[in-house]
């Protein structure tokens, strides 16, 4: 059915408009949507792009944060009109002049709201085991000792991820939903003979279930601002928490594709910042340095080279150096993740990447100058050939290359670009030409050099990644849950 749709829709009116139905009728409708559009599965066709995950998530809070049961029923062109409303939703971008700065503000909401959702759910859930179980930090670890993941989760971390594994598939296969009754099915045995079933459920309970009343709480707590046209780049709750209670038998999800993040250093990072603080984030971050350098020994016929000490005060170099026969690369390691103010778009986004990732350039363009010059400690790299700066976060700092963002950090003598660890996963397994020359030309390309790494290098053969591979595999479901999906 073609609905007509005003050009543009205030966020009051859509509100309303969702409040006409009861959460408790929205929310089964919502959950079908998204476990039948999950995994990219909107982009079949025109007709389906409404199904977008991140429109999902926003109804699915809407209703939950100012819906009552006191409403309407609704139904599937309900839950339509109301998509197609959100397209049209009112934005700063469009009512204000559309100038540099209003478009800076614009990309950076939308490519926070968006590119967030289009993440590899096989990268991130590898990555937490190869990272945190599989890699051996150079520093003495502050909480991650023997026992951190138990006291934690309940559960070992590998049984952890297992379970948003097993959630995940449950959503998808049956509408969104999971039942604590089916552990008692004949067909779960093999899954309790690995995690007991007072385990699963418990662990279930405490990390991933919440009810309409928590929920609440929750979205008014973490509000940041009190701008309509802001709202729907907020943090919403369903990531923290992403299935719900009191909707139909067992646990109903909104969103499936909410569900792996749960399991993916991301998810892990904030589930363990909660109970450890600052020591956490600091002995995460070691291990992110460490993992980087593990990432950059399966770069063919490179050289990978740790960081140096010099000078009296014992200074540091960049975290790695990787020398090529086409490049010198200086690789700095932040363990950041944007913050609301980013993905809002704040008076404060230019302070907070300045944050965090300004003492990084500085640090590159700094080891640069010692290579150059030819500091006893740097002799051994070689100084003959062209020398670019890498970026590494630990989350994806979306356009972060773009002319406007790059403009907002420390100049530098030597071209630097800022990826995530999902790029940098990815560009070391490009096989069909040389890594070093691809990044050269990158930095030629006044385009390119402003793209991601997996945009500017799209179409390039790859093959597996061993270490992401590695960490899949200790997962407990390896054989029968495909890397890609469910």
């Amino acid at each position: 059915m073609a609905w007509e749709v005003r050009q543009m829709i205030s966020d009051q009116e859509y509100v309303a408009r969702i409040r006409r139905h009861r959460p408790s009728a929205l929310m089964p409708l919502i959950a079908l949507a998204s476990a039948t559009y999950s995994l990219g599965a909107w982009r079949k066709s025109r007709s389906t792009f409404k199904y977008v995950p991140w429109a999902l998530a926003d109804v699915a809070r809407v209703s939950l944060a100012c819906g009552n049961e006191f409403r309407n029923d609704a139904s599937g062109q309900d839950l339509e009109r109301i998509l197609e409303m959100y397209t049209q939703l009112d934005d700063h971008f469009v009512r204000e002049t559309a100038d540099l700065d209003s478009l800076e503000r614009y990309l950076l909401r939308t490519s926070g709201e968006q590119l967030t959702l289009q993440e590899s759910p096989y990268q991130n859930l590898a990555r937490t085991a190869a990272m945190i179980t599989q890699t051996t930090a150079t520093r003495e670890p502050r909480c991650l000792r023997p026992g951190w993941d138990e006291n934690l989760f309940g559960t070992s971390l590998s049984n952890y991820v297992g379970i948003a594994q097993l959630l995940w598939a449950s959503a998808l296969k049956c509408g969104g939903r999971f039942d604590p009754a089916w552990l008692e099915t004949p067909g779960m045995a093999p899954v309790l003979e690995v995690i007991p079933a007072v385990t699963f459920t418990t662990v279930t309970e405490a990390h991933f279930v919440t009810d309409a009343t928590a929920f609440k709480e929750e979205n008014k707590a973490a509000r940041l601002t009190s701008d309509p046209l802001r709202r729907r780049f907020e943090f919403n709750p369903l990531r923290g928490k992403p299935f719900l209670r009191g909707y139909g038998p067992g646990y109903l999800t909104p969103v499936s594709d909410l569900i792996p993040d749960k399991g993916s250093p991301l998810g892990i990072y904030y589930t363990g910042v909660a109970r450890y603080g600052n020591a956490f984030t600091q002995d995460l971050g070691d291990l992110f340095e460490a993992y980087i350098g593990r990432q950059l020994d399966l770069w063919p016929e490179a050289e990978v080279v740790p960081e140096i000490i010099y000078g009296r005060d014992n200074k540091r170099s960049v975290d790695w150096i990787v020398v090529t026969d086409e490049l010198v690369l200086l690789v700095e390691v932040k363990s950041v993740r944007p913050t609301q103010h980013l993905r809002l778009a704040t008076d404060r986004r230019v302070e907070e990447v300045r944050r965090m990732l300004g003492r990084a350039y500085e640090q590159i363009d700094n080891t640069a100058a010692l290579i150059a010059s030819r500091q006893k400690e740097f002799t051994s790299i070689p100084a003959d050939r062209p020398v670019q700066g890498l970026i590494v976060t630990m989350e994806p700092f979306h356009i972060v290359n773009a002319p406007f963002q790059r403009a907002q950090q420390p100049s530098t003598a030597v071209p630097v670009s800022v990826c995530s660890a999902g790029d940098l996963e990815n560009m070391v397994t490009i096989t069909d030409a040389p890594i070093g020359r691809l990044l050269i030309e990158r930095a030629s390309d006044p385009q390119r050099s402003t793209y991601g790494l997996n945009e500017a290098f799209a179409g390039h053969t790859r093959t597996r990644n061993p270490v992401l591979d590695e960490g899949w595999n200790s997962y407990p479901w390896r054989r029968s849950v495909d890397r890609h999906s469910p």
